[in-house]
């Protein structure tokens, strides 16, 4: 449930950016490789704005790059194995154009919120 919120609340903040969206990425990387094929992240993700790219790894680059971000994943059974869920961080991560970490964004902030402090970086 955290992504397609947190993606609804990224395109939101794209249109609140206007013109100065044009210098910012939104990055989806999935932490389930397994099941979210470069096909489907290539339908699913621009589908809250066509500039937003996703990203997939093997299962070891996915676990390295969690890792690097102190980040927190594990699957959850269903009641049959294809129905299982992802828990995981719900946060998102803002880098400068100079790929420093910038900003930390913690689930369920607001687009207003979060397109301020972008707006800041990109003076």
């Amino acid at each position: 449930d955290f992504c397609p919120t947190t993606m609804v609340e990224m395109a939101n903040m794209m249109k609140q950016l206007g013109p100065q969206a044009e210098r910012v990425q939104v990055i989806f990387i999935t932490i389930d490789p397994a099941r979210d094929t470069q096909e489907l992240l290539a339908t699913y993700v621009p589908n809250f704005d066509k500039r937003f790219l996703g990203m997939r790894g093997s299962e070891e680059a996915t676990q390295k790059i969690v890792k690097e971000f102190k980040a927190f994943y594990q699957k959850s059974p269903g009641k049959t194995p294809d129905s299982y869920t992802m828990d995981h961080t719900a946060a998102s991560y803002v880098f400068d154009p100079e790929g420093r970490l910038r900003l930390y964004v913690a689930y369920g902030q607001k687009s207003e919120a979060i397109a301020h402090d972008v707006k800041l970086l990109l003076q």
